[in-house]
Order: C-alpha cells, then structure tokens, then sequence
C-alpha cells in the first residue's frame, strides 16, 4: 500500500490545519498572560478569548480549568474535590486510578453521600462503549456526591454528559498535544491551591495551545459522514465486540484466529496504524484490565484490536481497512 491509513486516533489524532493556524498566531503572543504589561495584557485577553469559544463550542456554561492535558485535569478533579471519598468505574483510563489511587471500585451496593466523588468516563477509550453519566448523575444528585466524568473520547464528537467536572484532551480531537481542561460547574468544588487558573492550577498558561484547541473545536466537521461510520460499523459487525451503546468512531473487534499482537504487525504491515487497547497499554503482552472488567474471555481479549477513527479519517480509508480484515486468515 503506498499510502498509509491511521486509525489510532483514540490515541491522538493529527493536528489539524485550523488548530495549526491558530498556534502559529499563538506563538506571536509570545508575554505571560499573568504579567501586568501591555504585553501581558494582550496575551490575557487572547487566553480568556480562547477559554470563552471553548466552553461556547462545548455548550459549558460552568467555569474551565486549562491543564498540560486530561491527566492532569483528573488529577485536578479528583485530589482537589472537597471529598473524602473517591469512587470509580472499574473501567476506567489508568490515569483515573493515578489521580485516585485510594479510590474504591463503584458497584450496585455503592452508598454516596455528599463527600463523595464519583469519576466514570463518557466514553471508553477501548471499546467505545458510551457510559450512561447523565442517568448516573441523575440518580446520585440527591445524595449531594458529585460526578465527575473523563470525556477525552467524546468532547467534540458527542454531546457532553450533565456531570460536575468534565475532563477534556485536545489532542483526541485534532488538537495539538500538551493542552486540555477540567470544566467545573462551580469552583467551590475545589480546594485552591494557589498559582494561575484563578489559583486552581500551577504553571504558566499555554496560550498557544489554548488556541489551538479552540481552533480545533470549532472546526468540527469529519471526512466521513454518520452513514459512511454506520456502514463501516455493520460491515464490521460481525467480528466488533458488543458489550453496550456504542459510540461509532472506536471499535473493539476480534480476530477468529489471530492473535491482537499478530494482528498489529500483519496490518501495520500492510499500511494500517492500529493498536491494541489504550496507547498506555498497547505496547504490553498483558490482558487489557478494561476487557476483563467488561467480562470480556481471556481468548477473545487475545484476539483483539481497536480501531478508531478521526476527524481526517476517509469513507475509502474504511472500505480498505474493512477489504484488508477479511482478507486475513
């Protein structure tokens, strides 16, 4: 194949062109925002310009927190919350136990109150299961704990859950690496601890790269349309594990007979990036924790990959993948 197709984009997606533009005009502010002079001045008001399209472009009418990323912003979320209990799914990114790793596993038996943090992600970044946040939040508000979900695999692609703190990764959606949020509903949730982002952040702001996401959001449009993802999904669906509502840009799909790690050389052979589970887990020869929470066979887990797909991501660039699996045996 002389041109290769990318479909790792779960992982991170390519910068795009507005995204680009933007940090180049970024780079221009080149004065802390923080600082008193003109200088400073000017860079401030293109952070805070940045900061109000993205919550316009995200529907957030609540406050936002720029992060190096989503790890730092769950970090944020969850060490940070005025709780004493953090809660989590059993299927969530390894950087949610990082952030928490006193966090206990959520179940039916569960009791919360209000010193409780729950953390469940919108979307899996695995399976591309859509978690379903806004009922859980809906069922748990009463007791006065909050919810706080990882929405790196949906914001820009879905529309956000009804949560308290939602975490987003500018990189998952064509913006550059290095910059990401914590939206909040309300800062009283946290304890300050001094420094930038109305002393709820350390470290000097990347505006450029507040801009590029920007940029990156209001962008939007996909080169693939609903109907060509809905095609490629029932062409695939033979082999895509079903474990839950479905998101139709990450899919988890098996192998009758290969093994995943046989299966990444094979097709990265033939021009196809994919990967096999999480970036941060891809690279080892263990079971992904997350199938085994879904209850997902040790076998089958063997013998599966993800595909994801992106902003840049062809309706020609899926027929092919879809030719190239049936072909291998």
């Amino acid at each position: 194949m002389s041109t290769r197709i990318y479909l790792d984009h779960a992982a991170t997606s390519p910068l795009r062109p507005e995204a680009r533009a933007a940090m180049e005009d970024g780079f221009a502010l080149w004065a802390n925002p923080s600082s008193p002079h003109g200088e400073g001045r000017k860079a401030k008001a293109a952070l805070e310009d940045a900061r109000d399209r993205i919550k316009a472009a995200l529907g957030w009418s609540g406050e936002l927190i720029f992060t190096s990323g989503a790890s730092e912003a769950l970090a944020i979320g969850l060490q940070q919350a005025k709780v004493d209990r953090r809660i989590v799914s059993a299927v969530e990114h390894d950087a949610v136990f990082r952030a928490a790793p006193d966090s206990e596993i959520s179940s039916d038996d569960t009791v919360f109150d209000d010193r409780t943090v729950l953390a469940v992600q919108h979307v899996n970044s695995e399976t591309g299961v859509i978690n379903p946040v806004d009922q859980l939040a809906q069922t748990i508000r009463p007791t006065g704990a909050l919810v706080l979900s990882d929405c790196s695999q949906s914001a820009g692609k879905l529309d956000l859950p009804d949560a308290d703190m939602l975490v987003i990764s500018a990189h998952k959606f064509g913006g550059p690496i290095g910059i990401g949020a914590l939206l909040v509903r309300d800062f009283n949730m946290l304890e300050p601890i001094g420094g930038h982002e109305r002393g709820y952040r350390q470290g000097t702001e990347n505006l450029p790269g507040a801009m590029g996401m920007a940029a990156a959001l209001e962008a939007g449009a996909w080169a693939t349309t609903p109907d060509d993802r809905a095609k490629f999904a029932e062409r695939m669906a033979a082999d895509t594990l079903s474990i839950g509502d479905q998101a139709d840009y990450i899919f988890a799909i098996t192998h009758p007979s290969n093994s995943a790690q046989a299966l990444l050389i094979r097709l990265d052979g033939q021009g196809f990036a994919v990967s096999a589970g999480s970036a941060c887990s891809s690279g080892t020869l263990k079971k992904s924790r997350v199938l085994d929470a879904f209850g997902v066979s040790d076998d089958v887990a063997a013998r599966t990959i993800r595909v994801s797909i992106g902003w840049n991501t062809t309706p020609e660039d899926l027929e092919r993948f879809a030719d190239a699996w049936g072909s291998l045996s």
